[in-house]
């Protein structure tokens, strides 16, 4: 029952490349190491001491686009790469982050950029017996289950911090603050989209692993990858529930767009309409003809209030057809 953990020596026998460290954990003939940042020279131990086939082994240093899950009976391991989100404070949006796993009978082995905390974590609270005898005690099968349940679990809060995100923006909406809500809505929206694209793939992953036998792992695959089929279906679900209250926010802010711009129209229109007819007077009485009684004292007073007159007059009307 050994926990060590090295960053100037690895455990590979190499020294690890510049930010890669190596976290080595074994319990009852189970080891699980754990590799951060992985390089080519610990690639190239690990083609030495396992059998690994060459193109999984090249999967390692290449980011691939798509989780994936490979079997490979003969040698009796599976080889599989799962994303999972990171959320960009900067950006405020969800980044993916990679883990490529080979589990075997009698390992586990993980490698990932260092960034998602709960594998992290899970590694370094490993390091206590008691911990490390819950984890590994009961075969590589139900290691791999705890790692992918911990990093599945770490999704949720992300999705609930989301929802909080959108009862905000609702709430604001509806308070009379629409127009600074557009570019809240757009950062929600493609944080939503992100995470759609992260964790709709593994879905598939996970649910090879539920549905193959693989007595290596030693484990009722049907119960435990189920499990975690369940979980990822649920993250899946929430994800579909906040698209469309999204999409029903978007809606809505795009009629509270449109009413609140049909009312100013509304308002100019009116505006302008009164206006009219004082300008269709002051426009005849500025010509250059001679104009009856435009000599007289009484004749600017009389323009005006007939100005005044139209203009009310227009108003009476578009209030008697209930137009204001």
């Amino acid at each position: 029952m050994i926990a060590r953990t090295r960053k100037t020596t690895s455990r590979l026998g190499l020294p690890p490349a510049q930010g890669t460290s190596e976290h080595a954990l074994e319990y009852a003939n189970l080891r699980w190491l754990d590799i951060v940042q992985p390089g080519t020279d610990q690639v190239a131990v690990l083609r030495e001491r396992y059998a690994f086939h060459p193109l999984h082994l090249e999967d390692v240093l290449s980011y691939l686009q798509r989780p994936k899950i490979d079997d490979n009976p003969d040698e009796g391991y599976v080889f599989m790469v799962v994303h999972f989100p990171i959320f960009d404070k900067t950006n405020r949006v969800s980044v993916v982050s990679e883990i490529d796993i080979f589990a075997g009978r009698d390992y586990i082995i993980t490698m990932h950029d260092g960034k998602l905390k709960p594998l992290v974590r899970l590694v370094r609270t490993a390091a206590d017996e008691q911990v490390r005898m819950q984890l590994m005690g009961r075969g590589s099968g139900y290691l791999l289950y705890r790692i992918i349940e911990a990093l599945i679990s770490y999704c949720f809060p992300m999705l609930y911090r989301i929802d909080q995100h959108l009862d905000r923006i609702e709430s604001n909406i509806f308070a009379g603050s629409a127009p600074r809500m557009v570019e809240e809505l757009s950062f929600v929206r493609r944080d939503i989209i992100a995470m759609r694209r992260i964790i709709k793939p593994n879905i598939t992953v996970v649910r090879s692993l539920e549905v193959r036998e693989r007595d290596f792992l030693r484990l009722d695959e049907e119960v435990y990858f189920g499990d975690l089929t369940d979980g990822l279906a649920k993250l899946w679900d929430m994800l579909e529930e906040q698209k469309e209250i999204i999409e029903g926010l978007n809606a809505t802010l795009d009629s509270l767009t449109s009413h609140r711009i049909n009312q100013e129209m509304k308002t100019f229109t009116l505006i302008s309409v009164l206006i009219l007819p004082m300008t269709l007077v002051a426009s005849i009485l500025g010509m250059n003809v001679l104009i009856p009684y435009s000599e007289t004292p009484w004749a600017l007073p009389v323009v005006l209030l007939l100005m005044l007159f139209l203009g009310f007059a227009l108003f009476v009307y578009f209030r008697y057809k209930k137009w204001v």
